[in-house]
């Protein structure tokens, strides 16, 4: 991304996780410091590209139950990152057209690329809240949130690759819980997250430590922390387990390890 295209408001010389996650999965929107603070999280987690992409095939299986199998029409994607192939609305529109989805993310560039990008099934709708996680009162109160989807009705609320930028300061239960407040019986939660539960002593050092330097923050969660994300949910089958095991119907000859990717996940309806 050349800096005479930087939209104004956004500062190319701090690292953000979308554009990051944009360099992992082999796109072009991201600057330099991005680009520098995933080198230094690949120095620590070498394999960090492969888990990035392993998440957004997730996304893909994930969103295709949930039309399909579930019956879910209306999505509410938090920290949804730059738009690449197979966003969710694509592909639960291609399922049930009239689908509705709501996006939001905190970083200005997103924004642009959205409004360009994100085009919905005439049938359907789409809409974009730029907004930051730690703040889920103006999330909720944001009315292109109510002018989209019907919370009266079940609501996806994806949270993919999202908390494990959420440190403990800023309460990520508490924030997780006033998401889920407003959202009716038989709505579901989605969530991916980084874990530690692979790593040695050293190993989880190290990486702690680069994550510090990548001028990101960022938590890893053991499984049993990422568990309490889920304390009176109705969690799906096959429970909590790797991205790369999730209903996995033809996976490679040679999948890729759980320990390389390293990403916990999870599915859950709302009783």
């Amino acid at each position: 991304m050349e800096t005479e295209r930087v939209p104004p408001g956004i500062d190319p010389t701090k690292a953000h996780p979308s554009r990051r996650y944009n360099y992992w999965l082999g796109g072009k929107d991201n600057f330099a410091a991005d680009r520098e603070s995933a080198a230094v999280v690949a120095s620590a987690f070498p394999t960090v590209a492969l888990s990035a992409r392993e998440n957004r095939a997730f996304l893909k299986r994930v969103v295709t139950h949930l039309a399909g199998e579930a019956g879910i029409d209306q999505f509410f994607d938090i920290g949804t990152g730059l738009p690449s192939a197979g966003n969710v609305h694509e592909v639960a529109q291609a399922i049930e057209p009239t689908s509705r989805i709501v996006y939001v993310d905190n970083d200005p560039v997103v924004l642009v690329h959205a409004r360009a990008l994100l085009t919905s099934h005439p049938a359907g709708k789409t809409a974009y809240i730029e907004a930051d996680l730690r703040d889920p009162d103006a999330i909720l109160r944001n009315t292109e949130l109510r002018r989209t989807l019907d919370m009266s009705r079940p609501v996806a609320l994806m949270l993919v690759a999202t908390m494990h930028f959420i440190t403990d300061d800023d309460d990520p239960y508490g924030i997780l819980a006033r998401l889920l407040s407003p959202l009716p019986s038989g709505s579901h939660l989605v969530m991916t997250h980084a874990t530690n539960e692979h790593l040695t002593p050293e190993q989880y050092a190290a990486n702690v430590e680069a994550n510090e330097r990548s001028g990101v923050p960022f938590r890893l969660r053991s499984r049993e922390e990422f568990a309490r994300f889920f304390d009176g949910l109705e969690i799906l089958s096959p429970g909590i387990t790797s991205v790369v095991e999730w209903r996995s119907e033809d996976p490679p000859e040679k999948p890729p390890s759980v320990e390389d990717v390293s990403m916990l996940c999870a599915v859950a309806r709302v009783p």
